[in-house]
């Protein structure tokens, strides 16, 4: 599977921007994810979807702000990001994985390149 994020850019707080994740070759897994990594920071987890039935879980910090979707056709998870702070301030990362914990790193077998967000006060 080979995962393509974009989207990534520079915008000021309180701005949106919406990141794709195009996953290609053996497509089949259960959940797509997003992960963030800020400077210096460990790599957290952001939010989850299910390609069967779209349930979709978040971070307690992005709640209410961000909102992941998916296109089965066409193979694409989406992270829309709403009223950015400074603090979303990362490398995003999306992953293609399994049944384990949606939360959990360990869930995903697969991990995309990343597409850098930043965001400026």
């Amino acid at each position: 599977v080979q995962l393509q994020a974009s989207g990534g850019g520079l915008v000021q707080a309180g701005g949106s921007l919406r990141l794709s994740c195009a996953a290609s070759g053996h497509t089949f897994s259960y959940r797509m994810g997003w992960f963030r990594q800020a400077p210096g920071m460990e790599r957290e987890f952001v939010a989850t979807v299910t390609w069967s039935g779209g349930t979709a879980s978040y971070a307690d910090s992005v709640k209410g702000r961000f909102t992941i979707s998916r296109d089965t056709a066409k193979n694409t998870v989406y992270l829309q990001i709403d009223s950015l702070k400074p603090e979303d301030t990362a490398v995003y990362y999306c992953a293609a994985g399994g049944h384990g914990i949606g939360w959990s790193s360990r869930s995903y077998y697969y991990w995309g390149q990343g597409t850098l967000v930043t965001v400026s006060s």
